[in-house]
Parts: C-alpha cells; structure tokens; sequence
C-alpha cells in the first residue's frame, strides 16, 4: 500500500479508497521532487500525487524552518543591487545552493552552512556581489579583510586564465571549519 511522506495510506481523492497503484513516475527538472501519476482499483480514477523530501534550516537560537529558495535568493539580492544579475540568476544561485545543500544527505542543515553553500556560486555569479555577501556573512573587520579576498579572487582569475588549478577551498569563502574566518591571502 503507498504512503504519503507521514507515514499514511495515499486514499483516493474521488472514493476514498485506501489504496492505489502507480501508473507513471516523473522526477521533476530540478530533481527536487517526484510526480506520480496513480489510479484508484475501485473507482478507476486517476490523480496526481507530488513527493518531496523535507529539507530544515536550523537557526542560530536552535529554531528551525523549512528550506527556502526564495530566502536564498532574497539574501543574496542586496548584495546583487546595482549588479548585472537578473532574477533568473539568482533563481539558478538558489537551485544550486538547494541541490548542494541535499547532496549531503542531511535533512537538516546549519544556517552557516547555507551560507557556505552560496560562497561559491555567488563567487562564479559575480565577484563584487560575492565580496559585498562575503563582508557581512564572514564579518570582514578591516580593509585588510577586502584586501585579502580581493588577492585571493585574483590568483583565482590568473589561474584560470593561465590553466592553472585552484585547489578548492583556498579562495575567499571556501570552505573554513571556524565561523567567521577571514579568508587567507595567495602570496
């Protein structure tokens, strides 16, 4: 007998049959959730279910919340303004940081870790958007701070420009196991 994600029968919607079988199965483009396409043995109906897996978003005071795109890509719009960024973009930031986000495997997540998970992909977007993202989300306290992402974004650029290869973590932003942290400059 299919469940619906709590645990119960999917009844029927027309007959309230408790029982139905699937007829046709699509996962959705974005790949975050499944279209199921099922039909009644009583009442020989078909109807449409749409399974999701949860994903929460644990705040700084403990509270948590279910992930949102839309709060993604709002948090990163400041830091676009002015930008050449559109809507679709910052709609495709969010997908990415959603998709990162469930290929952990968690179905909960720090918020510090959400904001890691957009460092990057901010940073590939458009680098003075991330520096404004980075200065507020990593607490830049000096001009020094700027000065060393900055350094960092244009070793990263010679790299790229040059076939070099950045090892991951060692730009702005990457990934750092202590909250807060600067990023460190590439001599």
């Amino acid at each position: 007998m299919p469940l619906w994600p709590t645990g119960g029968p999917v009844h029927c919607p027309f007959c309230r049959h408790p029982d139905s079988r699937v007829v046709d199965s699509r996962t959705s483009d974005d790949g975050a959730s499944i279209r199921r396409r099922r039909q009644c043995p009583s009442c020989h109906r078909r109807f449409t279910t749409v399974e999701t897996t949860s994903l929460s978003v644990v705040k700084r005071s403990g509270a948590t919340e279910p992930f949102s795109r839309e709060k993604i890509a709002g948090g990163v719009r400041k830091a676009c303004q002015g930008r050449p960024v559109s809507e679709d973009d910052l709609a495709l930031l969010a997908q990415k940081v959603e998709e990162t986000l469930r290929a952990s495997g968690s179905a909960e997540i720090d918020a510090y870790e959400i904001g890691l998970a957009i460092l990057g992909p901010l940073r590939e977007l458009d680098e003075v958007a991330y520096l404004r993202f980075a200065s507020v989300y990593q607490a830049f306290e000096s001009l020094e701070d700027f000065e060393a992402a900055i350094t960092v974004l244009r070793a990263e650029r010679e790299g790229r420009d040059s076939g070099d290869v950045v090892p991951e973590g060692s730009a702005a932003g990457g990934p750092d196991e202590s909250e807060g942290s600067t990023p460190v400059s590439v001599a």
